[in-house]
């Protein structure tokens, strides 16, 4: 039976009008993933079957120390990409591919690039989605553009995303 008025069931109730819940037994609780490891390097230098694991000589240069404000220490030399799942281009090789946890995903999968350059660093940004910034003293903070290089001495803050890490 229908109102002639309005359109509505007369026979109509709260209770008749509530639909069935289409996944009745679906009561899963997804758990947060456990802690792991904050930041992974690996080396991208391949040794041969009897050799020991040896850099190419690009990557004999300068050994630079990064401390993240994770806690984690890496050592590099070289180049790298730093994210949160680092993945270099088809065409590009690099000596490191440092992953970071960043739970918040402040930091990029792929956010920076670094290498050398005549004994000195550089970091370049990766196009990431909350930019790089390089703290150097005395001078101000420098906001990195995307795709060009920036020298970083050592002592120097370089900010990705909520994360930093100091050169040493």
């Amino acid at each position: 039976m229908f109102c002639g008025g309005c359109g509505s069931s007369t026979t109509a109730t709260p209770a008749s009008r509530k639909r069935a819940d289409p996944r009745p037994s679906d009561t899963t609780i997804i758990q947060p993933l456990p802690p792991r490891s904050t930041v992974i390097s690996v080396p991208f230098w391949p040794a041969g079957p009897n050799e020991p694991a040896a850099a190419p000589a690009e990557a004999l240069r300068t050994r630079y120390t990064l401390q993240f404000s994770t806690g984690e220490t890496v050592s590099v030399r070289g180049t790298g990409l730093i994210g949160r799942r680092p993945l270099p281009q088809p065409t590009e090789t690099f000596d490191h591919l440092i992953q970071i946890t960043d739970p918040g995903r402040s930091v990029s999968k792929s956010h920076l690039e670094f290498g050398q350059h005549d004994g000195e660093f550089w970091v370049n940004d990766r196009f990431s989605g909350n930019g790089t910034v390089v703290l150097q003293a005395p001078a101000s903070a420098v906001r990195c553009e995307p795709g060009q290089r920036y020298p970083v001495a050592r002592g120097s803050i370089v900010e990705i995303g909520d994360q930093h890490f100091v050169l040493r």
